[in-house]
């Protein structure tokens, strides 16, 4: 249970629908139990007319009918409560359940990249969903059933007590055989709920990385073995579904059993006592059997929501797991912190955790606000991992990076990252409009601010060309465009924020030289008063770059101006002409 205390933040915050349910809880149950006393006073009046001590048949009649009318008032009071039971606990439980999903979610937005290369996605989505669903189960029907049947216990039990104490002791002795099943078999349950809940992770991260890789799987043809997986995953979460099952199937039969028993000591017991003269009316023991069958579906809940904790608490460890992380990149500046966009790196080295690579190595170079700096290296060079540090994505290893003036880390992370238009080496977009796409970049922009960053990204001709043209709806990760197009609108969504820092990691790798071109030319008018980073593995991309820095295994290898690179002996002259060559040809 101690996973479970994550929650109490949530009862205290809907205590008083709480504290309202409970009451209402009581009303309900205190209105059913008089429904057996009317049913043992009717049957007290039958037996006195049968021992002659009511001669008169329409007394008899008219005292039933009034305890029949009794017993329906008694009926629909206490139906009425109950459904004012579940409406109060039931919404509750549904409200937490939102704040409790709201809650992983910021945590999740707030966690750093290294935590999503260290956890599956399917993962992720299974504990914000499935482990939330099993939560919510123990905050709203677990909760609501154990109030009702200790106020059930309480009411009955005590009435009970007061007209026949013994016979009440013989009725209740099978409950704490009960409670030690319950115990035994909670224990059982909570271990395999935490293995049901770790396969169904599995099986979802399987079944999403499946759906998302479709392309590649249809493409090499290995849909037979996916599937073979896939069964063999799904076999095996059966396996541990039925081990759960086998051992919860234990409760009901074991719920019946003892309360089948208790019915037959009411009339054991109760019958040698009424014989002996102990009990001197009938209906007590009509009282005591319906008492104890009232008493049978809130026993049978003890199990049930036994189970219910058992799981909840298997899946809130599995949540409080990911809560508990801490981000690695904080906010520790709260004050507005404006950019104008001069960046220096000074000496800055940066080392991948979860890879132990080094992909920065003493890097420094300078850039002042409305220049243009262009960066090129062969793969793994270092190149994206720079634009990562700008934004902060990480912290670096050793060294300093600063802005304006000021170290990264004492500025405002959101005012940094809210000055930087970022267009990354894969184009994601969201399975939405294009127009909100290229909006997500600025959410209140116009229509007339959309076509026009989509011109300068020179994608608005092939939007234009779509039956809905800006309303199409886009695939999953934009999967309704070409690489290209994809490219081109996450250009647009990044220029139409107006940033002081735009960043272009490898962004024309699938446009056409020709089309290159253009969205250079529209770039160059775009930024000439914003700090623009140009990652490329293209010279033609970078050449009228304010200043260029050559990267080789995480160094500075060079650096300088178009030309005065292409007039020195090394990698950028070499590359150079290769391209050269490659385009003539």
């Amino acid at each position: 249970m101690r996973a479970l205390r994550h929650l109490n933040k949530y009862f205290l915050t809907y205590k008083y629908r709480l504290l309202i349910g409970l009451v209402i809880t009581i009303i309900a149950r205190i209105f059913s139990t008089l429904i057996p006393a009317i049913v043992g006073k009717s049957v007290d009046v039958v037996q006195q007319y049968l021992d002659r001590e009511i001669t008169d048949i329409s007394e008899v009649k008219n005292g039933l009918i009034i305890n029949i009318l009794l017993i329906l008032g008694a009926l629909l009071i206490s139906a009425l409560f109950t459904f004012l039971m579940r409406q109060t606990f039931i919404v509750v439980s549904r409200f937490i359940e939102f704040d409790l999903k709201n809650e992983i979610f910021q945590h999740y937005e707030k966690l750093s990249l290294n935590f999503y290369k260290k956890n599956r996605t399917g993962d992720l989505m299974n504990r914000i969903s499935e482990d939330v669903s099993k939560v919510r189960m123990y905050v709203g029907p677990a909760i609501m059933y154990s109030v009702n049947t200790i106020t059930l216990f309480v009411v009955v039990v005590g009435y009970m007590i007061s007209i026949a104490p013994e016979l009440t002791l013989y009725t209740v002795a099978p409950l704490p055989i009960l409670s030690i099943s319950i115990y035994k078999l909670s224990v059982a349950i909570h271990k395999r709920s935490t293995i049901v809940q770790e396969f169904l992770s599995k099986l979802t991260t399987f079944t999403q990385e499946s759906f998302s890789g479709i392309s590649v799987i249809k493409a090499y043809g290995i849909e037979p073995q996916t599937q073979e997986k896939f069964t063999n995953l799904s076999n095996t979460s059966k396996d541990k579904n039925l081990d759960l099952a086998k051992v919860q199937a234990l409760f009901f039969p074991l719920m019946v059993l003892l309360i089948g028993f208790s019915n037959v000591l009411v009339i054991y017991i109760g019958g040698k006592q009424f014989i002996d003269g102990t009990i001197e009316e009938l209906g007590i023991i009509v009282q005591f059997i319906l008492y104890v069958n009232m008493l049978t579906w809130p026993v049978a809940t003890v199990g049930w929501v036994s189970s219910i904790v058992q799981q909840a608490e298997a899946s809130q460890v599995r949540i409080n797991e990911f809560l508990s992380q801490e981000p690695e990149i904080v906010n520790t500046v709260f004050e507005k912190t404006p950019i104008i966009g001069n960046i220096s790196f000074n000496n800055v080295s940066f080392t991948y955790d979860d890879t132990n690579i080094t992909a920065l190595k003493d890097i420094s170079f300078d850039i002042k606000s409305g220049e243009t700096i262009g960066i090129i290296g062969k793969t793994g060079s270092g190149k994206s991992t720079i634009l990562d540090l700008i934004g902060r994505l990480y912290d670096v290893s050793s060294g300093e990076i600063r802005i304006d003036g000021v170290p990264v880390k004492d500025l405002n992370l959101n005012d940094l990252r809210e000055s930087i238009g970022y267009v990354p080496q894969d184009a994601f977009l969201f399975s939405d409009t294009i127009k909100n796409n290229i909006k997500f970049g600025k959410e209140n922009a116009s229509d007339e601010e959309v076509y026009e960053a989509s011109k300068n990204a020179v994608v608005h001709n092939n939007i234009v060309g779509f039956s809905k043209k800006y309303e199409t709806i886009l695939g999953e990760r934009g999967i309704t465009l070409s690489g290209g197009q994809k490219q081109r609108v996450s250009i647009a969504r990044a220029i139409i924020k107006n940033p002081s820092i735009l960043l272009f990691d490898d962004c024309l790798s699938a446009v056409d030289t020709e089309t290159e071109e253009e969205i250079l030319s529209n770039l160059n008018k775009i930024s000439k008063n914003k700090t623009t980073f140009i990652v490329s593995h293209r010279v033609s991309t970078t050449k009228n770059a304010d200043k260029i820095i050559v990267l080789q295994d995480g160094k500075i290898i060079q650096q300088g101006t178009h030309n005065q690179l292409i007039d020195t002996k090394g990698y950028y002259a070499d590359l150079y002409l290769k391209q050269l060559s490659e385009k003539e040809i």
